[in-house]
């Protein structure tokens, strides 16, 4: 084929195997599951020393409707209420039956990981995220990513599922229409081959590839990078190569709220239980509850490139449910103070102007910004965090088929034997930063690496 990336199926493979899995996040273990249940012979394999990806760096949240576990908690959802929710924050470019899938598909992962692999999920039922008109983010009992990954690669293990790591694939083989196998190196340089019936791009997206971010995605090309540094668009390249589809390379998720220098997140329910992000001058300068992946942009845009997030003790302790937050504050990302004008002294702002804008807070009305504002307001003592805004992972990839993840071909079709999930696919969050609705990167994670895992 005269491409480094795709060349053709040389004669004999080092190993053959049914199913290959390329990319040990929570996508490729979901994948990893799902085959083995369907009773194939399953290689899962990790360029890392151990599976991380940019789910290991989230708060490991997975939206889903209609739940045993929304039941519980007297929440009536449908798949239809998600997916309208997930149209309406993307503007409505989105693929509609792509859309539906997802929403459709992401209540029986959840409840099929909980009860067949033992996920001790739960559901957030504390806060509101921006976009979602219902409460339906569940996760593991830190709200920690990295127990995601943790708990998702114990079940692996516990199965015999074949899971190697220090193997990066470099190259596919290729004939037409089919995918034979894939080239894997080594830590020392060396190579070996896998063949295989069907092949699926688990791999994440090209958020660490910085040619390819300035490429597709400029305006936050300034941004700091905190996704997994192995998301360099391997399925991207490889897509090309082969005459795959792909669509909405200049989609991703930002966020705003990153502690700063410390590289912490700090969870958007410091906003949305009414808190507020003010510029090193004090001031307000956006409609915060738009949500934390436009947020990027937002602060990115202020002096310095960075903003203070400003709460109070009782957000503080709807925070502490996550990990991440109790990282920042032993970390002393985390300023308290029990007067305005104390925090403004510790964080370097204009005492005045911060006081007067959370004065002017219209509790019960709607700011100049266009903000809603509900009833509680922000007391002593008071908290604030220096933040910056971030890339966190790319939303555009390779075009799939709805039903089952297979990756369409640019003429017409699909492949016959490739399939696409998590980021190495086209995600719902549309075209650019603001369709993101907050979980849709482990949506696409968990339900497409479900279905292209049954095959």
């Amino acid at each position: 084929m005269g491409n480094p990336d795709v060349t053709q199926t040389p004669d004999t493979f080092d190993l053959p195997v049914e199913t290959l899995i390329i990319g040990a996040g929570a996508c490729g273990m979901v994948a990893a599951l799902a085959a083995h249940e369907a009773g194939q012979d399953v290689l899962l394999i990790e360029a890392d020393p151990m599976p991380s990806g940019s789910t290991a760096l989230s708060a490991g949240l997975v939206p889903a409707a209609g739940t045993r576990f929304q039941s519980a908690a007297g929440i009536d959802d449908s798949a239809a209420r998600f997916a309208g929710d997930i149209q309406a924050k993307a503007h409505d470019e989105n693929d509609l039956d792509l859309v539906m899938t997802m929403a459709e598909t992401a209540g029986s992962v959840i409840e099929w990981l909980a009860d067949s692999h033992g996920l001790p999920f739960s559901l957030v039922t504390d806060f509101d995220y921006p976009g979602h008109s219902r409460r339906r983010m569940h996760g593991l009992p830190t709200r920690s990513g990295q127990e995601l990954i943790d708990t998702l690669r114990a079940q692996v293990e516990a199965l015999d599922i074949p899971l190697i790591c220090n193997r990066r694939a470099n190259r596919l083989y290729s004939g037409g229409i089919r995918v034979s196998g894939a080239q894997l190196t080594l830590p020392d340089g060396s190579t070996e081959t896998v063949g295989c019936d069907r092949l699926i791009l688990a791999c994440n997206g090209f958020g660490g590839n910085r040619a390819m971010v300035s490429e597709y995605m400029a305006e936050i090309d300034n941004a700091v990078w905190f996704g997994h540094d192995g998301n360099r668009g391997e399925a991207i390249r490889w897509g090309h190569a082969l005459g795959a589809k792909t669509r909405h390379l200049g989609a991703y998720q930002g966020h705003g709220n990153v502690a700063h220098p410390h590289g912490i997140l700090i969870t958007w329910a410091t906003i949305t239980e009414g808190g507020v992000q003010v510029n090193t001058q004090g001031q307000r300068f956006w409609n915060e509850s738009q949500g934390y992946s436009e947020a990027a942009r937002a602060v990115l845009a202020q002096p310095d490139g960075v903003a203070w997030v400003v709460f109070d003790s009782r957000i503080a302790d709807i925070a502490r449910q996550f990990e991440d937050f109790k990282q920042a504050e032993k970390q002393g990302a985390v300023m308290t103070a029990e007067t305005l004008e104390e925090l403004a002294a510790k964080a370097g702002l204009p005492s005045d102007e911060l006081s007067q804008t959370i004065t002017e807070i219209p509790m019960g009305g709607v700011d100049l910004f266009g903000r809603t504002w509900g009833s509680t307001l922000l007391a002593p003592p008071f908290c604030a965090v220096k933040v910056t805004g971030a890339l966190f992972h790319t939303q555009g990839g390779l075009e799939i088929d709805t039903l089952t993840a297979k990756v369409r071909r640019a003429t017409q079709g699909t492949f016959d034997n490739l399939y696409a999930a998590g980021g190495a696919a086209c995600g719902v969050s549309g075209a650019g930063d603001s369709g993101y609705l907050s979980g849709n990167g482990l949506l696409a994670a968990m339900t497409l690496g479900y279905i292209a895992g049954r095959g």
